[in-house]
């Protein structure tokens, strides 16, 4: 298996996980899984009524998540899944040798506006705050590759694979 064979697309609600994930995971050819799908019926809930989810709320999610990376690696599939990994405990739960974080990164102002324009997600703008409040930024020794959202889907696409170039599982 190549060094990195598993891309976990991480950053606040609103950054473009999906979309970016989605888009990497077909330019590579690459297994593709969305972080939403694994969250608990309760959790939907939860933030849809506009509640931040605490701690307890998502260490199940993380551990569905890190189950599915666990399995695609057994597979030696290579694959990408999106995951918010707010918190440096979150990401640790989630890290495997080949796995390889990107974050998505975004002024509070960009990520406002998309969540604003977003239709039909359960995910309401006015828990942003919350996410950033519960957001701790990758450092350079977690090898996390960071982007910054600026620019369209394509361009973080191809920077993401620029950036990553090598250091992948063949395509």
């Amino acid at each position: 298996m190549a060094k990195h064979s598993i891309i976990v697309v991480m950053g606040v609600s609103g950054s473009g996980k999906s979309t970016i994930g989605a888009m990497l995971a077909g330019e590579l050819g690459w297994q593709y899984a969305e972080a939403d799908d694994f969250h608990s019926a309760a959790n939907v809930e939860k933030m849809a009524q506009g509640h931040p989810l605490t701690d307890e709320d998502r260490w199940p999610w993380l551990h569905a998540i890190g189950a599915w990376i666990d399995i695609q690696i057994t597979a030696e599939q290579p694959a990408v899944v999106t995951c918010s990994a707010l918190k440096h405990a979150y990401r640790d739960l989630l890290r495997r040798p080949h796995v390889k974080f990107v974050y998505l990164e975004g002024s509070r102002e960009l990520i406002q506006s998309r969540l604003t324009a977003r239709q039909g997600h359960f995910f309401r703008a006015e828990l942003l705050d919350s996410q950033f409040a519960d957001l701790e930024e990758p450092t350079a020794d977690e090898n996390v590759l960071t982007i910054a959202i600026g620019g369209t889907p394509r361009q973080v696409v191809d920077e993401i694979i620029s950036g990553l170039d090598g250091d992948l599982a063949s395509r």
